[in-house]
């Protein structure tokens, strides 16, 4: 951490001397003429406010501090209270020469209202505070996750070796278990809102419905084949490695249920599509459902004359409220990675997951294969570098990571495409919700793995028709599969009971189910940023330029 501070006179003299101070910090930590120059002029705005509210007896201090990238500037005087920012749009300059001051203070604060997002004003003890964040590091949200992650992977294993077992049952229990779901709760509150509105705003941006079908075959296809590519994947690693052990059998305790499983069958599957109640899908969270409503909706909300423009208003008011609802939720999300992983360590052990590495390190090699898969489908089908696109998802990967949830990544997929990758919100805002339910690559690769794997601790022979049924029973499954933590082990189960696995079989892995979340999301959300990026270049809804800043 770096910090610099000065004391001035509160005259308007001084003013242009604390900008001087502020541009010279600047510049010393290494901000670029331009952006220090911006930064300076702001400060140099707030410095005169709080001069021109002070009654010149005292001192003005202003300090600088950078730490993790980030420089925020305070700065305090004495004075009378004043209401900074407050009511600026309904103030006029006055036109009377006399009124110069207060001409100034309006324009002043009109410049500050700029700045609001990341300027902070009080007043205490006669004194009016200001903090203002001048530079935001691009990574410190990054530096945070990582810091997180690792403080609870380090106090998660002291807590292991050391911590009586009653006392980590218990703080797992009433500490770390409900601030993560809690969170996660949250989360899923708004799910539902942000899959519906995107879309519905996505397709009512289309000009025509032939548009619409090209984007949206485009992405159905392209799932379809990465899905596939992942069941391969999957059967391929496992008869690489050959993981599983026939001895870790008899440690199943627990065992699952199959009653839990689902219906295979693609024809009910198209039946459950499409719901019998309007509000069904939003209570169950049933994303299919919402899909096919969103769809109808959009469809619908084009052909209905003089209405579709007061609809479309509408709707993308409601996507941005839950747009910015998810951003304000995500900067908690720090708080719940430790929570999170925390948990995980605490509650599973290190014998355990020792216990099933084959299995896991088959599973992980799984899923570095489909990352070079996507790259290759980036250049092949996309025709791009895939160098910015890893450059620039690799610190929300992190940050998925920690979700464990394709359907709570939503949002933050969706800012990403946009903002960092150049994709338009009619693509993104289609393809991202669409392969959060259609686009399970990582839980393909899971699936195959594990069935196979499972099959053999229990000397269960799988023949080469049973590897086919089985491969069409994992995209099924798949395309159907909840994206929040925990989804593929009614999955799993099913599966197994197809092979003819004693369904008991699950209890070996459900101790490391949260960690292969984290691992799922990650790839899966990967997946569907890397098919949006395709199908966004391919239908000229991609900003070269953004993509390759």
């Amino acid at each position: 951490m770096m910090r610099k501070a000065a004391v001035y006179e509160l005259t308007e003299q001084e003013v242009g001397n604390a900008a001087g101070f502020v541009q010279q910090c600047l510049t010393e930590y290494g901000i670029s003429a331009s952006d220090g120059m911006k930064s300076t002029l702001i400060a140099e705005e707030a410095i005169g406010s709080l001069v021109s509210h002070s009654e010149g007896e005292g001192k003005l201090r202003v300090s600088i501090h950078k730490m993790l990238g980030n420089i925020t500037i305070e700065m305090s005087a004495p004075g009378v209270e004043y209401p900074l920012l407050d009511n600026i749009e309904s103030a006029a300059i006055p036109e009377d020469d006399e009124m110069g001051r207060d001409a100034l203070d309006v324009i002043r604060n009109i410049m500050l209202r700029s700045f609001a997002e990341n300027l902070k004003y009080r007043h205490k003890d006669g004194y009016n505070h200001i903090r203002m964040t001048l530079v935001k590091s691009k990574r410190m949200f990054l530096y945070m996750t990582l810091a997180s992650l690792f403080a609870a992977v380090i106090i998660g294993l002291l807590l292991s070796a050391f911590a009586p077992e009653a006392f980590n049952k218990g703080l797992d229990y009433y500490v770390l278990t409900p601030i993560k779901t809690v969170y996660i709760n949250i989360l899923k509150v708004i799910v539902a809102p942000v899959v519906f509105f995107s879309i519905v705003t996505c397709i009512g941006g289309f000009s025509n419905l032939r548009e619409l079908g090209k984007v949206g075959a485009r992405t159905i296809l392209l799932y379809t084949m990465t899905t596939v590519f992942a069941v391969s994947v999957g059967i391929g690693v496992f008869y690489l490695f050959q993981p599983g052990q026939a001895g870790l059998a008899a440690t199943v305790e627990g065992a699952a249920n199959a009653s839990d499983s689902a219906n295979l069958s693609l024809r009910d599957l198209l039946i459950d599509l499409a719901p019998s109640n309007f509000l069904k899908p939003f209570i169950n969270d049933n994303m299919p459902q919402l899909i096919f409503l969103a769809v109808l909706c959009g469809v619908a909300t084009g052909l209905i004359g003089q209405y579709s423009v007061v609809l479309r208003s509408l709707f993308d008011a409601c996507n941005e409220l839950f747009m910015k609802i998810a951003s304000m939720i995500i900067k908690f999300m720090p708080l719940a990675i430790f929570c999170s992983a925390a948990s995980m360590i605490v509650a599973t052990g290190a014998e355990t997951l020792l216990s099933i590495v084959g299995m896991f390190g088959s599973f992980i090699f799984g899923l570095f294969c489909m990352i070079i898969i996507y790259l290759l489908l980036v250049i092949i089908l996309g025709r791009l570098d895939p160098r910015p696109l890893i450059r620039k998802y690799a610190p929300t990967m992190l940050q998925v990571f920690s979700m464990a949830s394709s359907n709570a990544a939503i949002p933050l997929n969706m800012s990403v495409c946009h903002k960092k990758l150049g994709i338009s919100n009619k693509v993104c805002g289609l393809s991202i919700p669409l392969g959060s339910t259609l686009n399970m690559d990582g839980t393909c690769v899971q699936l195959a793995v594990f069935s196979l794997a499972l099959a053999k601790v229990y000397g269960t022979p799988v023949s080469s028709s049973g590897l086919i049924t089985m491969a069409i029973t994992i995209i099924i499954l798949s395309m159907g599969a909840p994206g929040m933590p925990g989804g593929t082990v009614i999955c799993l189960s099913v599966l197994l009971e197809q092979l003819g696995v004693p369904t008991e079989a699950v209890g070996l892995v459900m101790g490391i189910g949260p960690l292969l979340g984290m691992f799922l999301c990650m790839s899966n959300c990967l997946g569907d940023v890397v098919v949006t990026t395709i199908v966004a270049r391919s239908a000229g809804e991609l900003d070269k330029e953004v993509y390759k800043k």
